[in-house]
């Protein structure tokens, strides 16, 4: 069948709905927050309408810059780790069963349930030293006595890998039940061992996929709130606490807003990376 365009006006009306809210609820605050950047802080947390970059300039300083540098840096290693996990597991899972496959799959949206703040309590709870895992070893004989794991960048990184890899598990599961399985038939056929089959054949094949959902995990990490706060010292707070701290408790909503503005554009920017990346992989389908 071939779509026909639009011919008048009637035709866009399904998409006044989607339009206005788009205009409502991200163009207007979006645009409210650009402004805001620029605004002029004065004494007493108070704000006035003025053209300065000196909120932009704050991220040269070598505090904030590390604060940049650290979120994008935790974003890319909970991406990067989430995919290696999911990627193999996924394929594991599209190899069992129906009934196994939707079991994990309920599994894993049960966890999706969880609100970051439970995740993060019972991280707390899971690695402290009266109740946590370190108890386990001390019966087991491994360890002499039990140890606090938090706060600590590890914690941070395991709470956020245990948040993002549901989702990463949910991105790919799609592209891999879908592949092809005389691809590895092929390869065995030729020689090739599982594991060199699928490092070979699967990778490369869903490369567009694995591309894009690193992009979008790192999106999703990157706007962590309250799991470095509970799991954290101060030196691992994100960026996404740092513009709370600067907005509610420094009174600097200009700063503020500034710092949202550069991780919105982060996001948006990453965002048309993944879909640039899903348009190339319909194209070479």
């Amino acid at each position: 069948m071939r779509r026909e365009p639009p011919r008048t006006i009637a035709d866009y009306a399904p998409l006044a709905f989607p339009a206005i809210m788009l205009i409502v609820f991200f163009v207007v605050p979006f645009s409210t927050m650009i402004a805001v950047s620029f605004f002029r802080r004065q004494q007493g947390g108070f704000y006035t309408p003025d053209f300065v970059i000196d909120n932009y300039g704050r991220f040269l300083s070598a505090f904030f810059g590390g604060v940049l540098g650290f979120s994008l840096a935790l974003a890319i290693m909970v991406a990067v780790i989430c995919v290696g996990i999911a990627f193999p597991f996924t394929y594991l899972l599209t190899k069992t069963s129906r009934r196994v496959q939707i079991v994990w799959l309920v599994c894993l949206l049960s966890v999706l349930s969880l609100s970051e703040v439970i995740i993060g309590f019972a991280w707390s709870t899971l690695l402290s030293r009266t109740a946590g895992i370190t108890n386990l070893l001390v019966a087991a004989g491994l360890m002499s006595e039990p140890q606090a794991l938090l706060p600590g960048f590890g914690a941070v990184l395991t709470g956020m890998v245990y948040q993002a890899l549901p989702y990463t598990i949910l991105m790919l599961y799609p592209a891999l039940v879908r592949l092809d399985t005389t691809l590895l038939e092929a390869a065995r056929t030729l020689g090739a061992s599982p594991l060199r089959g699928f490092i070979n054949i699967i990778v490369p094949t869903l490369r567009n996929t694995i591309i894009a959902t690193l992009i979008m995990v790192f999106v999703f990490a990157l706007g962590s709130y309250l799991l470095p706060q509970i799991l954290g010292r101060p030196q691992h707070w994100t960026l996404s606490v740092l513009i709370t701290d600067q907005a509610i408790y420094q009174s600097n909503m200009p700063f503020a807003a500034a710092m949202a503005v550069f991780l919105v554009l982060i996001s948006l920017a990453l965002v048309g990376l993944t879909l640039l990346a899903g348009g190339r992989r319909e194209a070479t389908a």
